[in-house]
């Protein structure tokens, strides 16, 4: 069976909130556009100015809350708008320090007050705020979505994995031989680096921000804790949900 491109998310703001798009321009040793471009910092974040690690910022796997909100990014890419189900709705300019006394108060309806408190959005200038400091992209396939899901017994959302590039037509965990290859998708090239390792922020059920699931117990099984691979873009080209998909070895 052939493989396709089924579809793109981005989450512009690192673990709050996911956005499906209809295209994306792929660049060498870029990112995804506009996903993790910021994130928000608590006060025990160490900082400098460039990538950091993800202990720094607010994250699904220490309050599953997070995981049910949604994203929509204006075009112009300064204006992102948050919904969320407990929290509601609210639009913010992320570059903008006076939205932040607004911001704040949102999360307040989903951040524990018991946690370290958020302070401040951050943005990377030469960096996006992903897992890896490399300029990486995750890639995953609905069939080994889907074989986690017979695993665990129930219906599962793709977002547990907060993924970029969603691929059909492949056989179950296909992807995790395709390290070390490189994947033509429409004009674009990607090669495939490595696993990804996955948290229980993926036990998250993102439409009602409630761990529901035992997704890693599933990937143990099997005797590893990884779902999808990172991959970067290595010749340019615009990609979109429908594009054919070559392994090339």
């Amino acid at each position: 069976m052939s493989l396709s491109l089924g579809s793109i998310w981005r989450h512009p703001l690192k673990a709050i909130g996911r956005e499906e798009v209809d295209g994306a321009d792929l660049t060498p040793g870029a990112w995804l556009p506009f996903d993790r471009v910021w994130a928000v910092a608590h006060d025990r974040a160490r900082l400098d100015g460039g990538w950091g690690v993800k202990a720094n910022f607010l994250r699904g796997v220490t309050e599953p809350k997070l995981m049910a909100a949604t994203a929509t990014l204006a075009a112009d890419g300064e204006r992102l708008t948050l919904d969320h189900p407990d929290a509601g709705q609210i639009t913010l300019r992320p570059d903008d320090p006076a939205d932040l006394p607004h911001v704040l108060d949102w999360l307040g309806g989903i951040w524990p007050a018991d946690l370290p408190a958020p302070t401040r959005i951050y943005r990377a200038p030469e960096a996006h705020l992903t897992d890896v400091p490399a300029p990486w992209i995750s890639v995953h396939c609905r069939a080994t979505h889907r074989a986690v899901e017979e695993r665990v017994g129930q219906p599962l959302s793709i977002h547990r994995w907060r993924g970029n590039l969603w691929v059909e037509g492949a056989e179950p965990w296909e992807e995790f031989a395709w390290v070390g290859k490189c994947l033509r998708i429409g004009e674009a090239m990607l090669e495939v680096k490595e696993r990804i390792t996955r948290c229980k922020a993926t036990m998250a059920n993102p439409e009602t921000g409630r761990r529901d699931a035992d997704t890693l117990a599933a990937l143990r099984s099997r005797g590893h804790q990884d779902f999808g691979v990172y991959a970067e873009v290595v010749a340019p080209g615009r990609i979109a949900p429908g594009a054919e998909i070559r392994v090339i070895a």
